[in-house]
């Protein structure tokens, strides 16, 4: 079934009917925002009712940018990230916060700038003239509040749908071209343009036709991380958390976590309130940010202790922050179901810390009956959805829009099991993405046994005649002396079988690409990758056959940073692949062994690493990992510290004992470069000294 006749069918199935209660919700939230803010009254519109941050006057209801973010959710959603979104907004600290043409203005004069703008747009909105809006350059730093608003006062030219990538994707599925460089509303327009257009949506509404969109067609990836999170310290607030079907964290000094841009903004605050290792203030701020951008459908799971469900949930809403609230006054909603309650028959590794993430399999074991035990090696129920994990649908995006994917990063950060994913998702073998680890690697066997995924590894010696054609001995000849015969690569092999089978995806995956020399092993290949060169006939140099790249390959080659940059590859051979960084995960090595909390010492590891060397040389998740599991005994520790870690960093460091002091601090000897030699039992201490300072924020 084509794109365009499955939008047919679906929009014909659509039940328009479960569009209606919302499209009533959501005129009368228009209609309350007219209220508060008639388009006659922005002339005069006072800062202290538009921007966050501040209380408005008494009597005149909640700010223009709290309304628009957190009251008119069924008029549509502009909610996550932070504040910057409004344009300006006053920070926690009291210093106003401006987009960059505003900067340096005193805060009046900043207002009065941006309200003129937001009069000219609704006036060229009024007459038609929509282009005009786009000449406004300071609403382009708001596109989604911008969208929002216009949506609202004008309803009869603009759809409740207000992100740009969204509408972008909306707009190329009704087969328009979906321009990058073009404000949410401009594509917005295009995509009302586009919906007018079909006979399909005749009669429906603009609600109908964002609900019916993002029901089938939802743009924002079908699988997010699933957290624990802790209700305070051994669950002491689940009773109000269940009644009040929330989620509460603590940390209340931050303020808004809307105010904050990025986790270094976040990072910065946090050591100034409880100063502590770099590293594990930034795995904070990383986890703290995770939790103000959940979205409404997120799964989570509140614990107490490590052995101990509470309930499961779903988020039901976008995060607020509760100023007046006694304590725990970060909150996002949730529906709770506490028919998963139960006492696990072991603890869970990780689970000491407020946030952790769980694995999607674990989820479908801790969500299954409860009379089931909670087994290693247990699979989902028979039945049970398996959809693709976000990583894995990255990277396929990225082969549909370039063709060629080059997946880099320092080592150990699975790199090549995301290629693995990758390929089992093509092969169509989602089932084994969260099966076992046994499981995915038969799964991963029987797949390259197949015909339609290859895998290599480039070395030095690797060269045109193993990747394309060459003459190579002919070991069946009967002949006495050496023969050649014309042999065809790898890759020319894999696209004579693409050409016989169009219909089908073949890919091949490349390990340590950039170990070869490209320009040599692709020779005039380099050309032909290129998607909108698929088809085009070439003549091989050495056998002058004609040879053409089917357009339904796919390549992904896989690369270390610590051993060459990405900057020393041959610059045609880098335009023609997308680069998709794959990096350290702390959330991967959630967990701790004695005193030690594994995700904050990786990450406070990984910081100084990066400020004495650089990111590239920086350590992967899977040295702290075994068996996929997070490293769970003193003596795991022991020999992936001092013999694997600790090898790699003296090689990174060339010798230089002071170099590696820098990185492992009292753990060598300054002069000598020597390690500390202790047990493995005092090992965990001794790095949590070392590297984890002050309190942990540890409330499981």
């Amino acid at each position: 079934m084509t794109e365009e006749t499955d939008l047919r069918v679906a929009a014909a199935a659509f039940d328009r009917s479960t569009a209606r209660k919302a499209e009533a919700d959501a005129e009368d939230e228009r209609k309350q925002v007219l209220a508060w803010f008639p388009r006659e009254d922005w002339a005069a519109l006072p800062l202290s009712r538009y921007a966050l941050g501040q209380a408005a006057p008494s009597g005149s209801g909640p700010t223009y940018c709290r309304l628009m973010e957190f009251g008119t959710p069924s008029l549509g959603s502009i909610r996550g990230g932070s504040a910057a979104k409004h344009i300006m907004f006053r920070h926690h600290s009291g210093e106003w916060r401006m987009a960059a043409p505003l900067r340096g203005m005193e805060p009046q004069e900043a207002w009065e700038e941006l309200r003129g703008q937001f009069m000219r747009a609704f006036e060229a909105a009024a007459v038609g003239d929509f282009e005009a809006v786009d000449d406004l350059e300071l609403l382009r730093f708001g596109p989604a509040l911008v969208t929002k608003s216009l949506a609202t006062y004008f309803p009869e030219h603009f759809l409740p749908i207000y992100a740009g990538e969204h509408l972008r994707r909306f707009v190329r599925l009704l087969g328009g071209s979906g321009q990058a460089d073009v404000p949410a509303w401009h594509s917005n327009r295009q995509l009302l343009d586009l919906v007018r257009s079909r006979t399909e949506f005749d009669g429906w509404s603009g609600q109908e036709v964002m609900h019916f969109l993002y029901e089938r067609f939802d743009p924002r990836p079908r699988q997010r991380a699933i957290w624990k999170i802790a209700p305070g310290e051994r669950g002491r607030l689940w009773e109000e958390c269940r009644e009040g079907a929330v989620i509460r964290v603590g940390w209340d000094e931050l303020g808004d976590l809307g105010q904050y841009q990025s986790d270094t903004e976040l990072k910065q605050a946090l050591d100034a309130y409880w100063p502590r290792s770099s590293g594990a203030s930034l795995t904070l701020a990383r986890r703290l940010l995770a939790f103000r951008d959940l979205e409404t459908g997120d799964r989570i799971v509140a614990n107490r202790g490590t052995d101990e469900i509470l309930a499961t949930g779903t988020v039901s809403g976008s995060y607020r922050f509760e100023p007046d609230h006694a304590e725990y006054r970060h909150v996002v909603p949730v529906s709770w179901d506490d028919s998963h309650a139960r006492k696990l028959p072991k603890p869970q590794h990780g689970w000491r810390s407020t946030f952790a993430k769980i694995d999607p399999t674990l989820f479908a074991r801790l969500t299954a009956d409860p009379a089931d035990p909670v087994t290693e090696g247990a699979q989902p129920h028979a039945g049970s959805s398996v959809t693709l994990p976000e990583d894995v649908e990255g990277v396929l995006e990225a082969l549909g829009r370039k063709g060629q994917v080059i997946l880099h990063g320092p080592p150990g950060t699975g790199k090549t099991r995301l290629a693995l994913g990758v390929a089992l998702a093509l092969a169509g073998r989602t089932e084994a993405l969260d099966s076992t680890p046994e499981r995915r690697a038969a799964a991963q066997a029987e797949m390259l046994q197949g015909g339609r995924i290859r895998m290599v590894t480039f070395h030095p010696s690797y060269g045109y005649e193993d990747f394309v054609e060459g003459f190579k001995p002919d070991l069946t000849a009967t002949d006495p002396g050496l023969t050649l015969a014309l042999t065809d690569g790898v890759f020319h092999t894999l696209c004579a079988q693409a050409a016989a089978h169009p219909d089908e995806t073949f890919l091949l995956i490349i390990d340590e690409i950039n170990r070869g020399d490209l320009p040599r092993i692709f020779g005039e290949l380099v050309t032909l990758i290129e998607l909108d060169k698929r088809g085009l006939p070439l003549t091989l140099s050495v056998s002058r056959r004609s040879f053409a790249v089917p357009p339904n390959v796919r390549i992904i080659g896989t690369m270390n940073t610590a051993d060459r940059s990405i900057s020393h590859l041959d610059a045609a051979v880098r335009r023609r692949f997308a680069f998709l960084p794959v990096g350290p995960d702390p959330d991967a090595v959630s967990g701790t062994v004695g005193p030690l909390d594994l995700a904050q010492f990786f990450e406070s590891l990984n910081t100084r690493i990066a400020r004495h060397l650089d990111s590239d040389h920086q350590i992967g998740h899977a040295y702290l990992l075994r068996d996929g599991e997070p490293i769970a005994t003193e003596e795991d520790l022991a020999a992936a510290f001092q013999h694997e870690v600790v090898p790699l960093l003296e090689d990174y460091c060339l010798g230089r004992a002071d170099l590696l002091h820098r990185i492992l601090g009292s753990l060598v000897d300054e002069e000598t470069g020597r390690l500390a030699q202790m047990s493995p039992q005092d090992l965990p201490d001794a790095l949590a000294t070392e590297f984890i300072s002050g309190p942990t924020g540890t409330d499981a």
